[in-house]
């Protein structure tokens, strides 16, 4: 039986996973980024209600990237 110098299977597994978490946590943090932005300008232009929402847009952005961060470290650390 030859010895197996690159196990394929999990090489791409882990190319194809790493590809959606770099886009995916790429994009979120966008969200985040404009959240902030846009809660910013609509205080500054006194529209309290669409300020609260692009805040609260950005808040549940951050937890997201953060609960994927804190699930990349468990996922690390258990390997």
């Amino acid at each position: 039986m030859p010895a197996t110098i690159v196990e394929t299977k999990e090489l791409l597994e882990t190319v194809a996973v790493s590809l959606v978490a770099g886009v995916g946590i790429t994009a979120v943090f966008s969200v985040l980024i404009f959240g902030v932005t846009r809660s910013a300008d609509m205080a500054r232009e006194e529209r309290p209600l669409l300020a609260t929402a692009a805040g609260g847009l950005a808040a549940v952005a951050l937890l997201i990237v953060v609960g994927t961060i804190v699930l990349g470290i468990v996922v690390m650390i258990s390997k």
